[in-house]
Order: structure tokens, then C-alpha cells, then sequence
């Protein structure tokens, strides 16, 4: 049965406008407006990156920088934004299908999915979206990839990290993270910048790798 308890007032507000934001918008990535304005102002046409997850947002990275390379796990969607790629004329995206298994692991660990981060050398990538399944296990091994000055993406994040949210089932500073991995993954980019984008309805986190200091001069 649907849990409706998050239906207030001002939820409906912000699902409205959300369900506005996606009719005017129908290009850009399904993640929060603030968010969106973040990719387009920050990412160059010159920058590599890497998405789980594949959708409205494949195409929009495509047109924006030099190469995406996305991992899907669902054959029939897959095979849809491959067509929609191809009646695109996008010819800039890496795409591959990494299907769920029943021995992936804890959250997904040792799946192929996650296992394409193995094939990237570290510091190579500009960005990584994460926004399909086994999230911990592909945000917490994509993080080595990114490049100084690079960011990481996590949407839906305030459903895995403590945050201060008030959109549906957010985790609270008490609760803290998801699992272990997501308490990992914490530990790992303490420090680092970051910005919470919310639309009251789903929320998108962004981390962003320090850049190394030279402590020699």
C-alpha cells in the first residue's frame, strides 16, 4: 500500500512545480532545477564523463561536452536511448549495458555495473552522474576517477545521506547514512566542497575534489 503521509500542502506545491519545471524543460536532466543550472553554467565542451543511470540526461551531456561515456542495466531502456542517440546524430557516448546479477554483492560491490569504473585510470574523469542502481557502490568507486576540480552528482541523495531536506523520506542527521558504504563514502569526501540542491520533491548533491596544493613552496 502507498504511504501518502508526505502529502502536505506544501509538498503538492512543490510536486506541481516540479510537474511545470519538467513540461517546460523537456531536454535538460531529470534532476532538480538549481542542479541543471549548475551542469550547464559549469561543464565545457572539452570535458569527459561518466554516467550510471541513462536518460534525458544522456543526450543533454552529450551536446555539452566532448565525450560521456553512460552504464544502463535495463535492456528495453537501454535499447531506447540508444535509438533516440542514433536519431540524435550523438555519436559522442560510450554506452553500455551491464545487467543486474544475482551475486552483484553488498549494494552491488562486485557487479559489472559498477566494475566499469575499473576502466577508467584515476584523476581522468571531469564528472560523474550517479543516478541508477547500486548508487553507494558506484559513487564510492567513481571517486577516485574524478580529476582534481571535478565533481561527483548524486541525485535522490537526500534518500541515502543525513541532510537537512524537507523533501519525502530524507534521512535526518540522527538517522545518518543509508549503509555502510554511504557512511564510507562520508568519510571519504570529508572536506571536499559541496552543493545540496532541493526542489522539495527529490534532491541533488554535488561534491566537488580539492584540488592538490603544492605545500613545498
Amino acid at each position: 500500500m502507498r504511504n501518502f503521509g508526505h502529502w502536505s500542502p506544501r509538498y503538492l506545491w512543490n510536486r506541481l512545480n516540479e510537474k511545470a519545471y519538467r513540461r517546460s524543460h523537456p531536454d535538460e536532466p531529470w534532476l532538480t532545477p538549481t542542479a541543471d543550472l549548475i551542469l550547464a553554467t559549469y561543464l565545457i565542451k572539452t570535458d569527459v564523463g561518466l554516467e550510471f543511470g541513462s536518460g534525458r540526461s544522456t543526450l543533454w551531456f552529450a551536446r555539452h561536452v566532448a565525450h560521456l561515456n553512460s552504464v544502463e542495466h535495463n535492456t528495453a531502456w537501454f535499447e531506447r536511448i540508444s535509438q533516440m542517440l542514433k536519431e540524435g546524430g550523438l555519436a559522442n557516448v560510450s554506452y553500455c549495458l551491464k545487467p543486474r546479477q544475482p551475486d552483484d554483492g553488498q549494494e552491488g560491490l562486485t557487479s559489472a555495473y559498477v566494475k566499469v569504473t575499473g576502466d577508467f585510470a584515476d584523476g581522468s574523469l571531469d564528472f560523474v552522474l550517479v543516478d541508477g542502481i547500486c548508487r553507494s557502490a558506484c559513487a564510492l568507486r567513481a571517486l577516485p576517477k574524478i580529476r582534481p576540480g571535478g565533481m561527483l552528482v548524486i541525485d535522490n541523495a537526500n534518500l541515502y545521506l543525513p541532510c537537512k531536506s524537507y523533501s519525502p523520506n530524507s534521512r535526518t542527521a540522527k538517522k545518518g547514512a543509508s549503509s555502510e558504504l554511504w557512511k564510507e563514502f562520508l568519510e571519504v569526501v570529508n572536506g571536499w566542497r559541496s552543493i545540496w540542491t532541493s526542489n522539495g520533491v527529490a534532491d541533488t548533491a554535488f561534491y566537488f575534489k580539492p584540488w592538490k596544493r603544492d605545500l613545498t613552496g
